[in-house]
């Protein structure tokens, strides 16, 4: 990855150079190509005289600038978005005829965006959301866009109840509030009613809502495709994207902390990521079913609500994403980008999923309203790397030239071309599936089984996630204004587990309802059979899960984790200057935090360049913290209110924590409460500040002599990213 961004830089600075060479041919020009000599005045009738109506160029700007924006997307509004690479590992024909799935060899183009749902383009990256995970890739076969989220579940089975899925989760429409959130009335009334929406809710009030970085956390395809090979053999497969860093996330106080500080946090982070050349990477991972287990399971492979858990099936990592470049303009790629699940290669096909069947209609619907007609897929974005024959024409911005005067099929006028694919061309064919049945409005009954796998999820997870999913409920029932609502939801809550409704209960100050008025789902018609529809109470196969717990993850190396040392004059920059060696050699990125810019003064005569002051940053903006020797610096440093602070939060938010020599006095300060001054062991007065640390999971302590040793054990506890067993001392904001 080093050598990749070697070889950017190296672009870049040709680039540049090649811009100032030519840069006397980059006159200003209209859109017609007119060169202009004045950009700085409209026309007028004299020098105080109005505007002149002829003022061409004037007319011309306005008008491109009053257009320049398009409607935000319905949801999935805010993203960020970088190019990169796509390979396999190994060949997959004996599954799928999709050619960017055989050759190892072969690099495949991909454009991914990342996105929050709910909240506009302006609003935070760290709402507690659903995350979009969308790649396009660019195969010479066509374009294959897998749509997904970083949730593998959906909160309804048919796409009849998206509208209203989202009509309730935006902001109420008498005052527009709130923003990207969740935590209100609407929302929650309808969750309340819709009890097969457990599951995702299990999900989203869980640590993935909030992850720590797009690069940290997994993608889903959410539904239930097909693979089917040159013999035309079909399986079910599910899709699965590993980060390579592992899944991290932040905790609910950081989130609303980072808002302020840096509502782009996630943006800004995959931006400088890409930038330094520390290359973000996923692996693409199957689950394969063959199609005699369609119906092995006690869960519907159609149903959306429903994972299949990876102990009964595997998931098998057949290659590897790399994003390693940003785009050169936000607008024209990440704006433009139109994803669609629609977009298939040959040897990718649809499943029955109810929900993927009705956003096949929504995606080409929305992209008509908001890229402004048929021919979105012009855009340079968009484009396919596959050539493009077919009889469309015309429309609106149509940018193809076509030549010749057939634009119909069959025709001899020209050759009946553009031909269709013969079979042993790799033409795409619909999977030709066994169907039966009546035309009606209805489920299957298995998908009626609403709360096992919610179950299964909460039995999976480790004593902190389930703290955090409680504080969660607690936070966002809170705000529900309606005690009914709240009584529904706990009710529901109830039927996942018992010990969750009842300690949700106890937050809201309620107790835990033996029964609701009228039938769960009171999203059944009054006259319709309602044992039928109403949520069946299954025995799971499965009780835990130990893949649904971030907790059993990968917990190795540090690579990219952002380092806190907060410094003032006066500091050991001798200890500085070997942990940031230390740091950044094991792949992390050690940032000098202090009252002010420019440089501080060290004790050894050196001058250490601050990157941060505390005006402009938090702790919450890095994963761990250091805090140096040097008498001077932990003087000015303990009468600094920020800086306390920010000692403070990084110890609450359990995130690990070297000192040296005077820098165990400022953290016995800061978290218990001990007065540095007053530390003589002569006196009496008080213990030893390392000992009075010792045995605080994820702190470390020692002597800036011996700061290799310090930065190796220091590593080792930010491998774990965060020590949650400081939450037990009820002093943790989850």
């Amino acid at each position: 990855m080093r050598k990749e961004k070697k070889e950017k830089d190296s672009a870049k600075i040709k680039a540049l150079a090649q811009f100032q060479e030519h840069s006397a041919d980059q006159v200003l020009t209209t859109n017609q190509g007119l060169r202009l000599n004045d950009d700085q005045n409209s026309l007028k009738a004299g020098e105080r005289g109005p505007s002149l109506l002829e003022d061409f160029h004037l007319r011309e700007k306005i008008t491109h600038f009053d257009h320049e924006r398009i409607p935000e997307r319905v949801v999935h509004a805010r993203g960020s978005a970088a190019h990169g690479f796509f390979q396999v590992y190994e060949s997959m024909a004996p599954y799928t005829k999709a050619s960017f799935l055989h050759d190892p060899t072969v690099r495949t183009p991909v454009f991914v965006r990342f996105s929050t749902v709910v909240g506009s383009r302006g609003s935070s990256d760290l709402a507690r959301d659903v995350r979009g995970f969308a790649v396009k890739f660019y195969t010479q076969e066509g374009n294959f866009d897998l749509v997904g989220n970083n949730i593998p579940v959906f909160f309804i089975q048919d796409a009849v109840k998206f509208p209203d899925l989202v009509h309730a989760v935006k902001p109420e429409p008498h005052h527009e509030m709130p923003q990207a959130a969740s935590a209100h009335d609407t929302f929650w009334d309808f969750i309340s009613l819709m009890p097969e929406s457990m599951h995702m809710i299990m999900w989203v009030m869980s640590d993935r809502a909030i992850p720590r970085s797009y690069r940290m956390m997994e993608g889903f395809g959410v539904h239930t495709f097909r693979f089917v090979n040159e013999k035309g053999k079909s399986r079910f497969v599910k899709f699965h994207w590993k980060p390579l860093l592992g899944i991290h996330s932040i905790v609910w106080d950081e989130a609303q902390k980072i808002s302020g500080l840096d509502p782009d946090f996630h943006r800004r982070d995959l931006w400088e990521a890409i930038e330094n050349g520390d290359f973000p990477e996923w692996e693409l991972g199957v689950q394969l079913v063959d199609e005699k287990d369609e119906h092995a399971f006690d869960f519907d492979l159609l149903d959306p609500t429903k994972i299949i858990p990876e102990e009964l099936v595997p998931v098998k990592r057949i290659g590897k994403l790399t994003l390693n470049r940003n785009p050169e303009n936000f607008f024209a790629e990440t704006e433009q980008v139109a994803f669609h699940p629609g977009h298939l290669v040959s040897g990718i096909d649809f499943s029955n999923d109810p929900l993927l069947q009705g956003r096949l209609f929504s995606y080409t619907d929305t992209q008509l309203i908001r890229l402004g007609g048929p021919n979105f897929h012009e855009i340079p974005i968009n484009r396919p790397v596959a050539p493009v024959h077919n009889n469309q024409r015309d429309g609106h911005m149509r940018q193809t030239i076509n030549q010749g005067r057939v634009s119909y099929q069959p025709n001899s006028l020209g050759g009946g071309c553009p031909l269709q694919a013969k079979a042993d061309m790799g033409g795409f064919v619909s999977y030709a599936e066994r169907m039966e049945g009546s035309k009606v409005r209805a489920r299957s009954e298995k998908f009626f089984d609403h709360f096992s796998q919610a179950a299964l999820f909460w039995n999976s997870q480790s004593h902190p996630e389930k703290a955090h999913i409680v504080q969660a409920l607690r936070f966002e029932l809170g705000k529900v204004e309606v005690p009914a609502i709240r009584e529904r939801m706990v009710f529901l809550l109830a039927q996942v587990d018992k010990t969750l409704a009842g300690m949700v209960a106890q937050g809201l100050g309620i107790s835990v309802p033996s029964k609701v008025a009228g039938p769960i789902n009171q999203s059944v018609p009054a006259d319709s059979p309602t044992n039928r529809f109403q949520p069946k109470q299954r025995t799971p196969t499965l009780e835990r899960s130990p893949a649904l717990s971030m907790a059993n993850t990968m917990k190795e190396g540090i690579a990219t984790r952002k380092v806190a040392i907060l410094a003032a004059d006066g500091v050991d920059d001798t200890a500085i200057m070997g942990m940031k060696k230390s740091l950044v050699a094991a792949g992390a990125q050690a940032k000098v935090v202090a009252p002010r810019l420019g440089t501080v003064k060290g004790i050894k005569g050196g001058q250490v360049a601050i990157d941060f002051s505390f005006l402009t940053a938090g702790s919450v903006l890095f994963d761990a913290l250091y805090l140096p020797g040097g008498e001077q610096s932990v003087d000015i440093l303990a009468g600094d209110a920020k800086a306390m602070l920010f000692i403070k939060e990084a110890y609450l938010h359990c995130k690990p924590i070297a000192a040296t020599d005077e820098g165990m006095d400022l953290l016995a300060a800061a978290q218990l409460g001990v007065d540095k001054t007053a530390k003589s062991h002569a006196e009496g007065v008080v213990q030893d500040p390392a000992s009075l640390l010792a045995g605080d999971e994820g702190i470390v302590t020692g002597r800036g002599a011996q700061i290799g040793q310090v930065a190796r054990t220091f590593i080792k506890a930010m491998a774990q990213h965060r020590h949650w067993a400081r939450e037990s001392k009820g002093q943790m904001p989850a």
